[in-house]
């Protein structure tokens, strides 16, 4: 019996117009999103993430929700590892830089030691 339902339900969706999908409806709107500079889906930040709910009457701010919390912590060790990788990175730019510098005097200093020229070549090349 079963088995005969789910064939006559194949055989009604396949002579159907209408297509049957099960694609996620929460990706709805991901390439407008995305192409727009903002989030892949309206949860991950903004201010219905961000915002707390509610908050007292007197004004004072509603506790914050465990999501929040969390979501704050990482922003933190976010935003704590791109200040660690900027500065190993100005740190390596210097490095790099002294290192540019040093080659550079080294071979000022290889020139220096050069022969110098004697006589009428002195001559001939102060002339020209």
């Amino acid at each position: 019996v079963i088995l005969f339902f789910f064939l006559v339900l194949f055989e009604a969706l396949r002579l159907s117009g209408r297509h049957f999908s099960s694609t996620c409806g929460v990706q709805a709107g991901q390439k407008w999103r995305l192409e727009h500079g903002l989030a892949r889906s309206g949860t991950e930040y903004g201010p219905m993430t961000d915002l707390p709910d509610w908050s007292f009457e007197d004004g004072r701010p509603a506790p914050q929700l465990k999501g929040q919390i969390r979501r704050r912590q990482e922003k933190e060790t976010l935003a704590r590892r791109i200040v660690m990788l900027n500065s190993e990175v100005d740190h390596g730019v210097e490095a790099w830089n002294k290192k540019q510098d040093e080659a550079r005097q080294a071979e000022e200093h290889r020139k220096s030691l050069l022969l110098k020229p004697k006589g009428k070549l002195l001559t001939k090349k102060s002339k020209s």
